[in-house]
C-alpha cells in the first residue's frame, strides 16, 4: 500500500515517492541551544522520529541531518536584537561554546529518554561558515544580493515565487508586525551575513568578503543540508511556527542558488502544544521540560504516548490532567502486554490496519486503536510477534519490563493492607486498596502472595 504524507508546499497528501529509489534525504531544523528544550519543542522531534521510523518501516535507507544552532540566532525571527547564544553567555558568564554544548547534551539526552533516533548527522552551525560564505557568495554572483550599514541581505523580490510555501500576501505585510524595514528594500528581506558592531566584541564572529560578522539564521540550514543531501532532496521538517519565515527564506535562497525546483519535494510541519489557548513558548513562560515531567512523576515515554493520541497536524492540549490519563493508558497498555502469551505466528490482519493507518499521513492516533483492539482480541493470534512490529514505529518499548522501586509510602499501605487481611478486616482492606489504587499502582492476590504494579 502507498505512503500518502501531506505536503505543506501543496496543502494536500500525496503519495510518497522518493528522489532515488528507496532512499531518502530527510532534514530536520534542529533546536538553537542556548537553554533547555521544553516539550512543546520535544513534540515536534517526535513527529519527525515517527516519519523516519514510517519510512524505515516501508523499506527506506533514510539519510538524516540535523542541525544544531549554535550562532548567530536573534532573540527574534528579525534581523536585529541580541544574539541568544551571545545574550545566554554573558548571563551565565561561561562562553558560547560552552553553553552551546551544554544544552546540546541535555536535548541528546532528551532525545534518548524519549526513544527517538538520533540523526545519521549532527551538523552544526559554527563548524559549517565556509559553506555558509560561499552560499552567499553564489547568490551574490548571481544578484541576488545586496549591502546595508548591517549586513548582506536578500533581495525577495528577485524571486517570484517568494510567497508559495507560507501563502504570504506581500502586500498586506506591515512593517514592525513581521520585520523592521530599515534600509531593506522590501518587507520580506533577510540577512544572510551580518556585520559585527564593533570588532572583537562579540564571542562568535569570523573574518569573510563583506567584513567580520556572522551568519543570518537562515542560511545555514540551506548551506548544510544541500552539503550532506544534495542540491534537491525529499523531506525537510520543522514546527509550523517556521512555515512563513525561516522555510520561506529557505526555499527563496536555496532554489536561486541552486537553480532546483522545488528544492525540497515535501515540507512537513508539526503543530503546536498548546496550554490552553496559547502555544507553549519561553517568552510567556509556564514552560515544562522533560527532566521536570520525570519529577512530577511521569516517565518520558508517557509523554511519547501522549503526542501519538493526536494527529501531528492538529494542537495538542497540554495539561497534567490530560497527561495523568495518558500515563494510566500507557501502563495498562504494558501491563496488559506483559499478560499476553508469546505466539510466533504474526496477525496479518491487524498488522495491515496498523500500516494502512501509519501510510495515511501518519496517521498514529488510528494506529493505537488498532493496537489496543488486538490486545483487547481474545480470539487472536500472533500478539507479541506482531505488537514487535508496530512498536518499531511506535518507539514506546512496549515489550521492555519495566523495573521500578515502590515507594515506601506505597510500600507501608501494602503491609497495612497485609496486616488488616490477615486480621479479616475486610473494610479497611478495601479502603487501603482504593487508596493504593488511587497512587497509581495494582494489588493483585495470587497465590503466590501479593503482586504490585504500576498503573
Amino acid at each position: 500500500m502507498p505512503l500518502k504524507l501531506y505536503n505543506t508546499l501543496t496543502r494536500k497528501k500525496e503519495i510518497f515517492k522518493s528522489i532515488k529509489p528507496k532512499q531518502v534525504g530527510l532534514y530536520s531544523c534542529g533546536p538553537t541551544v542556548y537553554w533547555y528544550q521544553h516539550i512543546g519543542n520535544l513534540r515536534t522531534y517526535i513527529f519527525s522520529d515517527i516519519l523516519k521510523r514510517v519510512l524505515e518501516y516501508n523499506k527506506f535507507k533514510v539519510k538524516h541531518v540535523m542541525n544544531i544552532t549554535d550562532v548567530g540566532h536573534l532573540t527574534s525571527d528579525a534581523d536585529h536584537g541580541e544574539d541568544k547564544l551571545e545574550k545566554a553567555a554573558i548571563k551565565e558568564g561561561k562562553t558560547a561554546k560552552d553553553i552551546a554544548n551544554y544544552y546540546l547534551k541535555i536535548f541528546q539526552q532528551d532525545l534518548k529518554k524519549l526513544n527517538i533516533i538520533e540523526p545519521t548527522i549532527w551538523s552544526k552551525a559554527t563548524e559549517h561558515i565556509q559553506e555558509q560564505i560561499n552560499l552567499i557568495k553564489t547568490l551574490e554572483k548571481k544578484g541576488f544580493t545586496y549591502k546595508t550599514s548591517d549586513g548582506i541581505y536578500f533581495d525577495t523580490s528577485k524571486f517570484k515565487d517568494y510567497p508559495k510555501l507560507a501563502k504570504i500576501n506581500i502586500e498586506g505585510l506591515q512593517e514592525g508586525k513581521r520585520v523592521a524595514k530599515s534600509e531593506k528594500k522590501n518587507k520580506t528581506d533577510f540577512a544572510l551575513w551580518k556585520f559585527s558592531e564593533e570588532k572583537g566584541k562579540r564571542q562568535q564572529e569570523w573574518d569573510s568578503p563583506w567584513g567580520v560578522g556572522f551568519p543570518g539564521w537562515h542560511i545555514e540550514c540551506s548551506a548544510m543540508s544541500s552539503k550532506y543531501l544534495g542540491k534537491q532532496f525529499d523531506i525537510h521538517t520543522g514546527g509550523i511556527d517556521h512555515i512563513p519565515i525561516h522555510h520561506t527564506n529557505e526555499i527563496a535562497q536555496s532554489e536561486c542558488a541552486f537553480e532546483k525546483k522545488p528544492w525540497v519535494k515535501f515540507w512537513m510541519h508539526g503543530n503546536f502544544l498548546t496550554l490552553k489557548d496559547s502555544k507553549m513558548s519561553k517568552s510567556k513562560g509556564g514552560i515544562l521540560t522533560i527532566s521536570e515531567l520525570e519529577k512530577k512523576g511521569f516517565e518520558p515515554l508517557v509523554y511519547r504516548y501522549f503526542c501519538l493520541t493526536t494527529h501531528y497536524r492538529k494542537r495538542l492540549i497540554f495539561s497534567i490532567k490530560n497527561l495523568e490519563s495518558a500515563k494510566t493508558s500507557y501502563l495498562r497498555l504494558k501491563n496488559s502486554i506483559a499478560e499476553t502469551q508469546e505466539d510466533k505466528t504474526l496477525n496479518k490482519p491487524y498488522l495491515k490496519e496498523f500500516e494502512e493507518a501509519i501510510n495515511n499521513d501518519l496517521d498514529m492516533p488510528n494506529a493505537l486503536q488498532v493496537l489496543w483492539k488486538l490486545i483487547r482480541d481474545k480470539n487472536a493470534k500472533g500478539k507479541i510477534q506482531t505488537i514487535k512490529e508496530i512498536d518499531k514505529v511506535l518507539g514506546l518499548k512496549l515489550l521492555e519490563k519495566d523495573n521500578f522501586e515502590i515507594p515506601k509510602e506505597i510500600q507501608k499501605l501494602v503491609e497495612e493492607r497485609e496486616t488488616a487481611r490477615a486480621e479479616k478486616d475486610w473494610a479497611k482492606s478495601d479502603e487501603l486498596r482504593n487508596k493504593i489504587n488511587e497512587s497509581g499502582y495494582q494489588i493483585d492476590d495470587t497465590g503466590d502472595g501479593t503482586k504490585i504494579k504500576k498503573l
